[in-house]
């Protein structure tokens, strides 16, 4: 069975919302004001290059699908992620969707998404913040991994939601990337053995 990887762009107090400042946050563009170097950027090209799929929520996927297509860059980047399988939850999207390779989920996404797993060894969330909690409320995410940001933002979007249980985590990996103290941290879930 394959995983579900959580790969955000989060601040020191755990918000996600609008690392680069595209969808009109007042404190969006946070993560762009940091350098995260050529280790941490490498990070993120291997990171997608790994990956067999991507699951997005709508507004998320309407934002890439904007940004996308039209990109190209030496290290493949544009090219993997345009050309890779996209399935979006979406109640509100009609198929044929935009973007190339992709497809609505619709109905019970707990459901839809453990089929996703049948499928493929790896796929990954980016952004996506309400779909992210619903995975996670679901016990669907195998692994977070986490690009921490050195600063607090004190309000947004957070990765994770107000919740009625505790959910442990095990770290695997914390290592500082770039110069300006950007850390990537990757966390598995206890729950699934990982």
């Amino acid at each position: 069975m394959g995983k579900i990887v959580v790969s955000e762009f989060v601040s020191l107090d755990g918000v996600m919302e609008d690392p680069g400042g595209s969808e009109a946050f007042e404190r969006g563009g946070w993560a762009f004001e940091f350098e995260r170097g050529a280790e941490g950027d490498q990070y993120k090209v291997d990171e997608l290059f790994a990956s067999d799929a991507l699951l997005l929520g709508r507004m998320t996927y309407e934002g890439f699908a904007a940004a996308w297509p039209g990109r190209s860059d030496e290290a493949g980047f544009a090219d993997k992620f345009n050309s890779m399988p996209k399935y979006v939850v979406t109640a509100t999207l009609s198929e044929p969707l935009s973007w190339q390779n992709s497809t609505a989920i619709r109905g019970n996404v707990a459901e839809e998404v453990a089929n996703l797993k049948e499928r493929y060894d790896y796929i990954m969330v980016n952004g996506s913040a309400q779909l992210a909690q619903t995975l996670a409320a679901h016990d669907l995410v195998d692994e977070y991994r986490l690009m921490v940001f050195p600063v607090v933002l004190g309000g947004g979007k957070r990765l994770f939601a107000e919740s009625d249980r505790a959910s442990a985590l095990r770290l695997v990996e914390c290592r500082p990337v770039g110069p300006e103290g950007v850390f990537v941290v990757t966390y598995t879930s206890v729950t699934k053995g990982t």
